[in-house]
Protein backbone atom coordinates (compact mmCIF):
# COMPACT_ATOMS: atom_id res chain seq x y z
CA UNK A 1 0.00 0.00 0.00
CA UNK A 2 1.23 3.09 -0.92
CA UNK A 3 0.77 6.22 1.93
CA UNK A 4 -1.54 9.23 -0.04
CA UNK A 5 1.05 11.60 1.56
CA UNK A 6 3.55 9.71 -0.73
CA UNK A 7 1.62 10.41 -3.59
CA UNK A 8 1.30 14.12 -3.13
CA UNK A 9 5.30 14.48 -2.20
CA UNK A 10 5.89 11.95 -5.69
CA UNK A 11 3.78 15.26 -7.42
CA UNK A 12 5.55 17.76 -6.04
CA UNK A 13 9.02 15.93 -6.62
CA UNK A 14 8.20 15.67 -10.19
CA UNK A 15 6.80 19.08 -10.72
CA UNK A 16 10.08 20.28 -9.78
CA UNK A 17 12.31 17.87 -11.60
CA UNK A 18 10.51 19.10 -14.72
CA UNK A 19 11.03 22.90 -13.39
CA UNK A 20 14.88 22.09 -12.81
CA UNK A 21 15.29 19.90 -16.19
CA UNK A 22 13.53 22.26 -18.58
CA UNK A 23 12.49 25.65 -17.14
CA UNK A 24 15.37 26.76 -15.49
CA UNK A 25 18.20 26.14 -17.78
CA UNK A 26 16.00 28.19 -20.18
CA UNK A 27 15.76 30.99 -17.77
CA UNK A 28 19.85 31.28 -17.00
CA UNK A 29 20.09 30.94 -20.23
CA UNK A 30 18.45 34.01 -21.33
CA UNK A 31 19.43 36.27 -18.23
CA UNK A 32 22.70 34.94 -19.18
CA UNK A 33 22.00 36.78 -22.47
CA UNK A 34 21.97 40.19 -20.77
CA UNK A 35 25.25 40.35 -20.45
CA UNK A 36 27.29 41.13 -16.97
CA UNK A 37 26.60 38.56 -14.52
CA UNK A 38 27.81 40.74 -11.80
CA UNK A 39 24.76 42.61 -11.54
CA UNK A 40 22.36 40.96 -13.52
CA UNK A 41 19.48 40.63 -11.13
CA UNK A 42 17.39 38.06 -13.37
CA UNK A 43 20.33 35.62 -13.71
CA UNK A 44 21.01 36.21 -9.51
CA UNK A 45 17.14 35.02 -8.89
CA UNK A 46 17.10 31.82 -11.10
CA UNK A 47 20.08 31.08 -9.74
CA UNK A 48 18.71 31.32 -6.31
CA UNK A 49 15.40 29.08 -7.83
CA UNK A 50 18.13 26.33 -9.03
CA UNK A 51 19.36 26.09 -5.61
CA UNK A 52 16.39 26.26 -3.82
CA UNK A 53 14.70 23.36 -5.79
CA UNK A 54 17.96 21.48 -5.96
CA UNK A 55 17.21 21.33 -2.00
CA UNK A 56 14.10 20.88 -2.44
CA UNK A 57 14.37 17.92 -4.44
CA UNK A 58 16.82 16.31 -2.20
CA UNK A 59 14.53 17.28 0.75
CA UNK A 60 11.64 15.12 -0.91
CA UNK A 61 13.44 12.47 -1.83
CA UNK A 62 14.63 11.53 1.42
CA UNK A 63 11.17 12.14 2.82
CA UNK A 64 9.47 9.94 0.31
CA UNK A 65 12.53 7.20 0.99
CA UNK A 66 12.00 7.28 4.86
CA UNK A 67 8.37 6.95 4.43
CA UNK A 68 7.87 4.28 1.93
CA UNK A 69 10.76 2.20 4.57
CA UNK A 70 8.31 2.11 7.61
CA UNK A 71 7.60 -1.50 8.13
CA UNK A 72 3.77 -1.26 8.20
CA UNK A 73 4.05 -4.66 9.69
CA UNK A 74 5.55 -3.06 13.17
CA UNK A 75 2.80 -0.61 13.00
CA UNK A 76 1.19 -1.82 16.86
CA UNK A 77 -2.28 -3.65 16.14
CA UNK A 78 -4.88 -2.61 19.37
CA UNK A 79 -2.96 0.31 20.62
CA UNK A 80 -2.53 3.95 19.16
CA UNK A 81 0.14 4.22 16.08
CA UNK A 82 0.54 5.67 12.93
CA UNK A 83 -2.62 5.45 10.98
CA UNK A 84 -5.03 5.62 14.13
CA UNK A 85 -8.00 6.76 14.03
CA UNK A 86 -9.61 7.61 17.80
CA UNK A 87 -12.98 8.02 18.89
CA UNK A 88 -12.31 10.44 22.33
CA UNK A 89 -14.55 11.83 24.99
CA UNK A 90 -13.47 14.85 27.05
CA UNK A 91 -14.14 13.80 30.24
CA UNK A 92 -13.85 17.37 31.81
CA UNK A 93 -16.29 18.22 29.13
CA UNK A 94 -18.58 15.23 27.61
CA UNK A 95 -17.17 16.41 23.57
CA UNK A 96 -16.35 13.71 21.67
CA UNK A 97 -13.77 14.20 19.74
CA UNK A 98 -12.41 11.83 16.74
CA UNK A 99 -8.66 12.05 15.50
CA UNK A 100 -6.47 10.41 12.77
CA UNK A 101 -3.00 10.35 13.34
CA UNK A 102 -0.68 11.18 10.50
CA UNK A 103 2.61 12.17 9.06
CA UNK A 104 3.65 15.21 9.68
CA UNK A 105 3.09 16.63 6.35
CA UNK A 106 -0.64 15.82 6.53
CA UNK A 107 -1.29 16.96 9.47
CA UNK A 108 -4.22 19.60 9.63
CA UNK A 109 -5.74 19.98 13.04
CA UNK A 110 -9.39 21.39 11.54
CA UNK A 111 -10.07 18.01 10.57
CA UNK A 112 -8.62 16.17 13.39
CA UNK A 113 -5.40 15.00 11.36
CA UNK A 114 -2.89 15.71 13.94
CA UNK A 115 1.18 13.83 14.39
CA UNK A 116 2.27 11.73 16.92
CA UNK A 117 5.18 14.38 18.02
CA UNK A 118 1.77 16.59 19.20
CA UNK A 119 1.19 16.75 22.95
CA UNK A 120 -1.78 14.88 22.21
CA UNK A 121 -0.02 12.12 19.98
CA UNK A 122 3.02 11.06 22.76
CA UNK A 123 0.28 10.78 25.52
CA UNK A 124 -1.87 8.84 23.51
CA UNK A 125 0.88 6.74 21.60
CA UNK A 126 0.81 2.99 22.70
CA UNK A 127 -2.79 3.28 24.34
CA UNK A 128 -5.99 1.09 24.03
CA UNK A 129 -9.08 1.43 23.82
CA UNK A 130 -10.79 1.93 26.86
CA UNK A 131 -7.34 3.87 28.61
CA UNK A 132 -7.74 6.89 30.12
CA UNK A 133 -4.72 9.73 29.72
CA UNK A 134 -4.20 13.19 30.47
CA UNK A 135 -2.53 15.40 28.08
CA UNK A 136 -1.34 18.25 28.93
CA UNK A 137 -1.66 21.09 25.98
CA UNK A 138 -0.74 24.82 25.52
CA UNK A 139 -4.20 25.41 26.12
CA UNK A 140 -3.72 23.33 30.23
CA UNK A 141 -4.50 19.84 31.38
CA UNK A 142 -7.23 17.51 29.69
CA UNK A 143 -8.44 14.47 30.45
CA UNK A 144 -9.78 11.77 27.58
CA UNK A 145 -10.93 8.10 27.23
CA UNK A 146 -10.20 6.63 24.61
CA UNK A 147 -14.25 5.50 23.40
CA UNK A 148 -13.20 3.65 20.20
CA UNK A 149 -9.74 2.91 18.59
CA UNK A 150 -8.97 1.47 14.77
CA UNK A 151 -5.58 1.15 14.32
CA UNK A 152 -3.78 1.33 10.88
CA UNK A 153 -4.54 -2.25 10.26
CA UNK A 154 -8.10 -2.21 10.79
CA UNK A 155 -8.81 0.77 8.91
CA UNK A 156 -6.55 -0.99 5.62
CA UNK A 157 -6.68 -4.79 6.17
CA UNK A 158 -5.42 -5.50 2.86
CA UNK A 159 -2.27 -3.01 3.60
Amino acid sequence: MKFEIVKKLEEELEKLSRELRVELPKELQKAAAYGDLSENAEYDAAKQRKQFVESRISQLQKRISEITSINLKAIPQGKVGLGSRLLLSDLDSGDEIVYTFVFPEEVDPEKGKISLASPIGKSLMGKEEGDEVTVVTPKGRRNFEIMELKTYHDLYPDA
